[in-house]
């Protein structure tokens, strides 16, 4: 790996100031989308120290950009939740490569970022949006349809427990992931597609669904840097 693929500042030791980007996703307007924080050197901190981390700054996602562990990837993530590390996480993987392009990083292949990390039920689009979930531990995804011809083909919803109560994800990745196969698969769905979410929260995250020639599917989205700064760790 060549110096260059890094963003300026990376190397710096654990206890100094350490570069912090604040990220919108699945959005292409500032505060509508699902945010994520990228500390954009991880090098030195323990995973307790980036687990208290995450769990102060509260969002759903907090990640920390590290080297490559395998040859083949232009840098490697740890996405943490406020109480748990994850494996993989849709919004956190955009989010993070928002932030590492944004600071000056350099993918090893022209046009191409690999990135290395650990790793529904049918109604229509109005009744999805009515749901108002009362049990504190439901863990529940929801994809209905808008009407043909609408600018949206779906609209999705995701719901988590979290401290005794049911919390709404504003937009979700990896659900949008898992169920992109399932709806192409059943016919219910052409690809390429477009899903909102976020909606019954005032946001207006938008989550593009693509199929290659190869069979392949494809999650992307806007991403919009809110915050850069400094962060002590």
């Amino acid at each position: 790996m060549t110096r260059r693929a890094w963003p300026p500042g990376y190397g710096i030791l654990a206890g100094v100031t350490r570069a912090l980007h604040q990220v919108d996703v699945f959005t292409a307007d500032p505060y509508r989308g699902n945010p994520v924080a990228v500390v954009l050197d991880g090098t030195g901190l323990s995973t307790e120290e980036m687990q208290r981390f995450a769990h102060w700054m509260n969002l759903s996602e907090t990640t920390f950009v590290l080297p490559p562990s395998g040859a083949g990837a232009d840098y490697r993530v740890r996405i943490f939740t406020p109480v748990a590390e994850l494996p993989f996480a849709g919004h956190p993987t955009l989010g993070t490569c928002h932030a590492w392009l944004s600071a000056g990083g350099t993918p090893r292949q022209t046009g191409t970022i690999v990135q290395e990390c650990g790793a529904g039920l049918v109604a229509s689009a109005e009744e999805v949006l009515a749901v108002r979930p009362g049990v504190t531990d439901l863990d529940l995804g929801l994809v209905g349809p808008y009407p043909p011809g609408s600018p949206q083909a779906f609209e999705v919803r995701a719901f988590f427990p979290k401290d005794g109560a049911t919390t709404e994800d504003p937009v979700t990745g990896s659900l949008n992931a898992a169920l992109a196969p399932w709806l192409l698969r059943t016919g219910r769905a052409t690809a390429p597609y477009v899903v909102s979410q976020g909606t019954a929260l005032g946001r207006a995250g938008r989550v593009h669904i693509s199929q290659d020639a190869g069979g392949t599917i494809w999650v992307a989205g806007g991403t919009v840097t809110c915050i850069r700064g400094q962060a002590e760790l």
